[in-house]
């Protein structure tokens, strides 16, 4: 008679309990349109850039970060736009997990400058806030905001800030 009691009692619950919802999903690809301030870094002036985004939800609030940014700076050596790629990695904490979301992360870029007549590397490192906000339960729009310390050798360490809007896919 026990066995058949807790029989019926896993059955019930088992065809009973209501279907998980999940709120939103882990994995994200976006685009984003934004301004980078080189502040002379690599001598070059500010520019527009294009970025690639992606994140990959951790646990506990933490998420894994990439944005990768193609920039079109001045240079007022040659007074021409050159081609800046920026690609990055990092962790952000996300402060809210709902839709809203606010966030505080570091993340460790590299900088490499195409110039008609040469090219620059440099590694950077920096802290990185922003707020992204659910308009579904896939899609996001969100700002973020960027400040870059860079190093090369044998030059004096160079900062960027930059800041950004985009919109994300959640899969």
């Amino acid at each position: 008679m026990r066995t058949l009691l807790c029989t019926l009692g896993l059955l019930s619950a088992l065809f009973g309990a209501l279907p998980a919802q999940a709120q939103f999903d882990n994995h994200s690809l976006g685009v984003s349109l934004g301004y980078m301030n080189f502040q002379k870094t690599a001598g070059l002036e500010g520019g527009v850039f294009l970025g690639l985004e992606g994140s990959y939800y951790i646990e506990g609030g933490f998420d894994f970060v990439s944005l990768t940014k193609l920039s079109f700076p001045k240079d007022p050596i040659s007074n021409k736009r050159v081609v800046g790629v920026a690609p990055s990695a990092g962790i952000r904490y996300l402060f809210l997990e709902e839709s809203i979301r606010p966030y505080a992360g570091a993340d460790l870029s590299y900088l490499f400058v195409f110039r008609p007549e040469s090219t620059g590397q440099y590694v950077g490192i920096g802290p990185n806030v922003g707020l992204d906000l659910f308009i579904s339960d896939s899609v996001s729009v969100g700002v973020r905001g960027q400040y870059i310390f860079y190093i090369a050798l044998n030059e004096e360490t160079q900062q960027s800030l930059a800041f950004s809007a985009g919109a994300a896919a959640y899969f």
